[in-house]
């Protein structure tokens, strides 16, 4: 018979003796930031400006965050603390015009491309008209994956003000996609 070896792994980017090198994480866990800042900001730039806010914020105090129990954790709430400054300075120097001029891409799609290119323009739209707190909140349920209590944890507010915001966001998602049941 042969041995049982207990195999354990290190952490991303961990070397042998201690905590992960700044840049191995970022290479391994950047993507997923780049992810979850574009759902929260809705645009490739904007997310990038984000993350390297939150990056550049991080990386002269990474040998104490690095220690941290939940390094991704703590990162993602920088990210989402970067989104939030951001998306304040933009408030108070900003104003939205009525209507945006984009580039037609639907034009050269094939019919069943178009509908679905379409009805995610439409859906991000939606989403994109929710107030911060409830884009944010549903961003993180829905496409992080992250449960109420990681949330509340991660914005800084209790978990009932986050289910709050969660089903307040998707209800107004639901009235403007159409998909209240007296509509059916």
């Amino acid at each position: 018979m042969g041995t049982i070896v207990e195999r354990t792994e290190p952490r991303v980017g961990s070397t042998p003796s201690g905590p992960p090198g700044f840049d191995d994480w970022v290479a391994a866990r950047g993507p997923a930031l780049l992810r979850l800042a574009y759902t929260l900001t809705g645009g490739a730039t904007d997310a990038e400006d984000v993350v390297q806010d939150a990056l550049s914020r991080a990386l002269p105090r990474w040998s104490k965050i690095s220690a941290m129990a939940d390094l991704d954790a703590y990162v993602r709430r920088m990210v989402v603390n970067a989104h939030t400054s951001r998306w304040r300075r933009w408030r108070r120097r900003e104003t939205p015009v009525e209507q945006v001029y984009d580039v037609d891409t639907a034009a050269v799609m094939d019919d069943e491309a178009r509908m679905e290119h379409d009805e995610r323009r439409r859906i991000w739209a939606a989403c994109r008209a929710l107030p911060e707190a409830q884009r944010t909140a549903v961003v993180l349920r829905y496409y992080e994956q992250l449960e109420y209590a990681e949330i509340a944890e991660l914005t800084g507010v209790r978990e009932g003000s986050v289910r709050s915001r969660v089903s307040r966001g998707l209800a107004a998602l639901r009235v403007e996609l159409g998909e209240v049941q007296g509509d059916e």
